[in-house]
Order: structure tokens, then sequence, then C-alpha cells
């Protein structure tokens, strides 16, 4: 554990209110709060996209980083050869969490991974991977509603119900949601929906993995420009523009900025942090 140095002080303006003491806030001690060196992180689905930018952001604190894809090894690769160089270590894995079946076989290739490393235990686990399927109440199919929840909720509980025996005291589980869950939009009911129910469980698992020192969050990114979704928030100025004007910063997010909230969510600097919803939208839609 990285201690903050403090002094005794009499009354000052940046005293804390109850002790008076006053910490020393540009000392190396509360940047490395921040920081979390020799961890080791699961992203899921850090092909690209968010996963991507949370793999690179948490390799540039210092934490080694298991990159997994469902089918898109090149992807894959291509965030590990960003992680090396930014001087991080990563390893790739296949994943696909819509296949409940494989997680008993994904969990013995993740130990031995972890095995290579010197490691036995997870310290980060980023349920990032999802699908979206998009469209009006009457389109909307059950095998369209199924996959969503399948993948978004069915997956995502049973990943952390595979890893947490995995994951070390006082590890930490971060889910992405997405600011839909706060604001609406035509035609994103399910999907919307399926984020909703991964935030109650992110806030119930929290109280049942507390003894055990674990926090579990929820990351609620707003409009990021990725590929998700056929890559509309990137590659669409028109919708980007008129989005920026619903957003109290001006413009939509980029991959790194969630990457950045993840990885700080997940540093000591943030301990004390469990069971809250985070979202990251630079003010969408408020």
């Amino acid at each position: 554990m990285v201690l903050v140095t403090v002094r005794e002080q009499g009354e000052s303006s940046d005293s804390h209110p109850i002790c008076g003491a006053r910490a020393n806030f540009g000392s190396r001690a509360v940047e490395e709060q921040f920081m979390t060196i020799d961890k080791i992180a699961l992203v899921t689905g850090a092909n690209r996209g968010l996963g991507r930018g949370a793999a690179i952001a948490l390799a540039t604190r210092g934490v080694r980083v298991l990159v997994t894809h469902r089918g898109d090894a090149a992807g894959a690769e291509k965030t590990v050869e960003q992680v090396q160089a930014v001087g991080g270590t990563a390893a790739v894995l296949r994943l696909d969490i819509s296949d409940v079946s494989s997680f008993a076989s994904f969990t013995s290739e993740l130990s031995e991974q972890l095995e290579r490393w010197g490691a036995s235990r997870l310290d980060i686990l980023v349920n990032n991977a999802g699908v979206g399927i998009f469209g009006p109440l009457e389109d909307v199919t059950i095998d369209d509603f199924d996959t969503v929840m399948g993948t978004n909720v069915r997956g995502t509980f049973f990943l952390i119900q595979s890893l947490v025996p995995l994951l070390t005291q006082g590890g930490r589980v971060i889910n992405v949601s997405t600011s839909l869950t706060r604001h609406t939009s035509p035609a994103t009911s399910v999907y919307s929906a399926s984020k909703a129910a991964v935030e109650a469980l992110s806030r119930t698992l929290a109280a049942e993995l507390g003894p055990r020192g674990i926090r579990v969050n929820s990351i609620a990114p707003g409009p990021t420009a990725t590929d998700f979704n056929g890559g509309a928030m990137r590659d669409d100025a028109e919708m980007r523009q008129v989005l920026a004007g619903q957003t109290a910063l001006g413009r939509v997010g980029e991959p790194e900025e969630i990457g950045d909230a993840i990885a700080t969510l997940a540093s000591e600097g943030l301990r004390w942090v469990t069971a809250q919803r985070i979202e990251v939208s630079g003010g969408a839609l408020l």
C-alpha cells in the first residue's frame, strides 16, 4: 500500500476538516496512488475500441494486461503492439462471452498464462465485451433479444462467477455500461435494459464480494468515437456534430478517455469506491 505523506498543521485553507492535517499533494506518493504497478488485468473485448483503450491505459500505469477477443486475433495483436509501445506487457486469449460453456476451459487457459507470468491471481477484471442490436420495438426479434441479454448480462454474470476464485483479495471488477441507462434514445430499449441489468448486478456483487475486499463498479461511457454500432459515432460527422451540441463539453468522447477512467477506477487512489456507477460522458444529454 502507498501511504500519503501528511504533516501536522494548524488551521489552514487546505487542512483536513477533521484532523487538521495537510496532505503533501505534490508528492510522488500521491501520484503513485493512481498507478497500479505489478498488477494483472484481464480486459474482455480488448481487440478494439473501448477495450483497447482500457488495455493501453492500464499498461501505462504498470499493469500487465490479458487481452481477449472473440475471433479478431489480428486486432488483439495490434492491441498488444500498442501496449508494448507504451512499455507494457500483454498476452492474448480467445474468449466468447456469449458461450458460457467455454468458461471452464478459458479459466484453465488463464491460469496457465498467469503461471507463465509467475503469478496465480488476477487483480483486475474489466468486463468490456458486449453486443448492441438496435431497432424499434416492433422490429426486435426473440433472437435479437436473447443475443443481447445472453451476451451482455448472462455472459458477464457467469464470467465473473468463473473468475472470482482467481481474483486476489482486494481485487477489482469493472463492468462497462452506458450512459443510455440514464437518458433515453429511440431504438435502444434492449441494449439499454441489458446494461441496466449489468449496473444492478454490479451493486449486488459489490455487497457479496466486499468481505474479500473486492470492489465492483460500473463505468458508463457516453457517445464515444469507436467502431461500435458500425462506427457511426466515429465516422458520421453529422451525428457527431448533433451529439456535440447536446454535450456539456461540446464533443463526443474518445476511447482513451474511457480507458483512463477505467484505469483510474482500478487504482489505489479510488480504493474506497465500490458499488458505484460512474458516467464518463462529458456531460451528454444533461
